[in-house]
């Protein structure tokens, strides 16, 4: 071991233990039973196993432990974006993609091409870039993986500039901020505008946040740790105040994060906690309830002002084979073309053959020396799409590689439009488009909306 560390070896990393132990001891606490001083017994921390205590200081050590339950935050309300969980829809067990029959698989692909019918499947390319990531672009101390998350992040900026939402007066919510840095390229992008907010909402605490960086007066950064399904952005303090006009924004919002954000936005940002006696879950089920219907009412109720509660909606897609059926916005659209979940949970299986040529990239970049950085930053979810295109889900030597990408595709592109109704049914203008080239990310499909009043230059998918 080096002089002053832990002499206790850690077979899984064939190094020892780096921490540091008390003056005279040659372990470190985790590994002080190894000492066998006083015969004292070291057992498991019931509230986070990864963690071992003393046991006879359990109790004390149950206080402080860090995986103790916290106080929950004024703005969490439990399940307020969940959508209903009917639990009669959701089979019981579900049938691995890999055990269905060539018929049963060749009747699916049949379902998926017959509801992808009509819609529009080549998306309009939308890759812009800003001036406020010139700089970091040209900097050659900046390696290959991080020129493309700057890339991905200048053309998400591009693209909210080219929708007007780029402006004073607003609160950026940034989902799944992680380490924050694109809500750092925002700020960046608006030094010189004035009252501008942010929200990082992320559910784990993250290392190597770039959240000292903002400097700015005019600029106030919270981060929000709690759980996308959980948050009401009514209850938020600083946007309870002042009731700014709210723009989401996300790169690489993993799955149902997605679904769980939009609920979040176009939802109960604008039916909770309006102050009635009711509970915001209640209220929140029977809104969910009519979501076929548009909510123009519920709208123009919350928007006495003339600018919407919320602005903008910019989200860069990612991981489709993590949405669930019980959180997804699409549910009616789905059930309108004849399918249900059961197809729902084949599709978000197959849309994983979308990306099987991203194991090549994800193990070459696994070597370089960003990778530390990659497995810390929350942003950016391609490593684990290598891990669902494995052979049991691909079924090879059924189909070939240019089928499943092609296959995969179409289920993105179903369980996006479902998305996209959604959207349009609580009276915004939504559209997906290309942000960035496919050899940048694979996951390239950017999903913007705004209020129905504004001015989109595509056409509305």
């Amino acid at each position: 071991p080096e002089p002053g560390r832990c002499a206790h070896f850690v077979p899984r990393k064939r190094r020892f233990c780096r921490m540091i132990p008390a003056p005279g001891r040659r372990f470190c606490g985790e590994h002080g039973h190894e000492e066998e001083q006083n015969d004292r017994k070291r057992i498991p921390c019931p509230l986070d196993p990864k963690h071992t205590v003393y046991e006879d200081q359990l109790q004390k050590h149950l206080k402080k432990c860090n995986s103790r339950e916290k106080p929950k935050p004024v703005y969490f309300v439990q399940d307020i974006n969940a959508g209903l969980k009917d639990v009669s829809e959701i089979p019981e067990k579900q049938v691995p993609l890999s055990s269905l029959s060539i018929e049963e698989l060749q009747n699916l692909i049949t379902r998926l091409k017959k509801a992808s019918n009509g819609l529009e499947l080549h998306l309009k390319e939308q890759i812009l870039s800003h001036q406020a990531l010139q700089e970091a672009l040209s900097d050659p101390k900046n390696g290959e993986s991080a020129f493309k998350h700057l890339k991905q992040q200048a053309s998400i900026l591009g693209n909210m500039e080219r929708l007007h939402l780029l402006g004073p007066g607003k609160c950026f919510v940034e989902f799944g901020a992680g380490r924050g840095k694109l809500s750092h390229w925002v700020d960046v992008a608006l030094e010189n505008v004035e009252s501008v907010q942010f929200l990082l909402v992320e559910r784990a605490t993250t290392r190597f946040k770039v959240d000292g960086k903002h400097k700015r007066r005019d600029s106030i950064f919270e981060r929000l740790q709690v759980d996308i399904q959980h948050l009401c952005l009514n209850k938020v303090p600083i946007l309870e105040k002042k009731k700014l006009p709210v723009v989401g924004i996300g790169k690489h919002l993993c799955g149902a994060a997605t679904d769980l954000a939009l609920r979040c936005l176009v939802e109960s940002y604008t039916t909770c906690c309006d102050g009635k006696d009711e509970e915001p879950a209640q209220k929140r089920c029977r809104a969910a309830q009519t979501e076929v219907a548009p909510h123009k009412s519920a709208g123009n109720e919350s928007t006495t002002e003339d600018q919407k509660p919320v602005a903008g909606i910019v989200i860069a897609l990612c991981c489709h084979h993590k949405c669930d059926w019980t959180h997804y916005v699409g549910r009616e659209f789905f059930k309108s073309v004849g399918l249900g979940p059961v197809e729902f949970h084949y599709f978000q299986r197959m849309s994983s053959w979308a990306t099987c040529g991203i194991q090549e990239t994800t193990s070459k970049a696994s070597t370089s020396e960003d990778s530390e950085a990659q497995t810390n930053d929350t942003e950016e979810h391609e490593h684990t799409l290598s891990r669902t295109a494995s052979a049991s889900d691909t079924l090879q030597g059924i189909l070939s590689v240019e089928e499943r990408k092609e296959l995969g595709c179409l289920c993105k592109r179903l369980i996006d439009h479902g998305r996209i109704e959604y959207l349009q049914q609580q009276g915004y203008k939504a559209a997906l488009q290309y942000y960035t080239e496919a050899a940048v990310s694979l996951e390239n499909v950017l999903l913007t909306a705004v209020p129905n009043p504004s001015v989109i230059p595509e056409p509305t998918i």
